[in-house]
């Protein structure tokens, strides 16, 4: 069962409820990544961040930023994704923090497009992924790590009931999958959204159709990951029915780790690695920020070596940075997905209201 708030990936369109927690409280005389002694003006000693309410890494590293940099660093939980990003907006020039994290690239251009963030590249951009280094929006972003949604499968009930679990989505509107997939509302949810996104990057113009079919396999539409994961997946740990559902690649390493003792040496889910589409999330400086030079050495830390090596097992995704060694659990029972789906961030935005609204005409919602 995967119920921690740490794999939780969650959007809505919400107002946003701030609360503040700081999670360090240590603070140095002389920030190091503060401006020169010189001037007029003391140098803050703290350093606010905006992210979503899934952001975890361990204490000791929060306690090691404060060390090397001299600074506290207070962060802002806006809840989901979608709502930090909506809060952000709204609050762009004028920001309540100096630099977000959590930003993924299926709502990175609408945050862009409002001038949420200033520019900042990091020293270090050229140690991630060649592929996510050139990622930056013209240096106003910094990718700091990566997932995948996919249909994860329960392969004890195909086993029971004799019957070959489905490997590409086009199998999921054949009669013998018919009532056993669980998917998010794309309105409400980010892996819902993503997989909204797959099937549109892989059926074009022919989506609604491929969403028709689906509806009249009896796809079921569940409000969020924890009500379709928890509790329609039959896996999950709960009472459900459905043995497949739109979950992430790193969902059978999770089922390991926060599985009860004894912990089972492998996982009873596995991930149909067909129209997964790749999440990237993001980390920028905010513009207006009242310590941009904070903020900026936050970013830095995000895609240090230290962050990227506790990042998989924090928050189940994979670090962006190159040569990162991933724990055993990723390795041995992670879906490597050699094919993602995506969509670039510009025709997101311009397309998703009525993509939602389209869908929601087709779902009947």
């Amino acid at each position: 069962m995967v119920g921690n708030v740490r794999y939780q990936r969650r959007i809505t369109g919400s107002a946003v409820a701030l609360s503040v927690v700081a999670l360090v409280t240590a603070c140095g005389s002389t920030p190091a990544a503060q401006g020169s002694s010189e001037s007029s003006t003391p140098a803050p000693t703290t350093v606010t961040l905006l992210t979503h309410d899934s952001f975890v890494v361990s204490e000791s590293l929060l306690a090691d930023f404060t060390k090397e940099t001299g600074l506290t660093l207070e962060i802002i939980t806006a809840g989901d994704a979608g709502a930090m990003v909506a809060g952000a907006v709204l609050a762009a020039g004028s920001p309540t923090a100096d630099v977000l994290f959590g930003v993924d690239n299926t709502l990175v251009s609408r945050a862009l497009s409002a001038g949420v963030f200033e520019p900042y590249s990091p020293s270090d951009l050229g140690a991630l992924e060649p592929a996510l280094a050139t990622d930056t929006a013209d240096g106003l972003v910094t990718p700091v790590d990566y997932g995948d949604v996919c249909v994860n499968v329960d392969d004890s009930f195909f086993e029971e009931n004799d019957v070959p679990p489905p490997t590409t989505l086009d199998d999921l509107i054949a009669p013998a999958y018919r009532d056993l997939l669980v998917v998010e509302d794309p309105g409400t949810s980010s892996p819902g959204l993503a997989f909204l996104l797959a099937t549109i990057a892989r059926y074009g113009d022919d989506w609604k159709d491929y969403w028709t079919s689906l509806r009249e396999n009896g796809v079921k539409v569940a409000g969020s990951w924890t009500d379709a994961y928890t509790g329609d997946f039959t896996a999950g740990g709960g009472s459900g029915d459905r043995p497949l559902v739109v979950s992430y690649a790193t969902s059978p390493p999770a089922e390991i780790v926060y599985a009860a003792d004894p912990k089972p040496t492998e996982p009873s889910t596995s991930v149909m690695t067909d129209g997964c589409y790749r999440q990237v999330e993001y980390a920028g400086v905010l513009a207006g920020a009242a310590n941009p030079a904070g903020a900026r050495a936050v970013v830095d830390w995000l895609i240090s070596t230290p962050v990227q090596r506790d990042v998989p097992l924090s928050m189940f995704v994979f670090p962006a940075r190159a040569g990162i060694a991933l724990p055993d659990v990723f390795t041995q029972f992670a879906a490597t997905v050699t094919r993602p789906l995506q969509l670039d961030s510009p025709t997101v935005a311009d397309n998703l209201p009525a993509w939602l609204a389209d869908w929601g005409t087709v779902m009947g919602r």
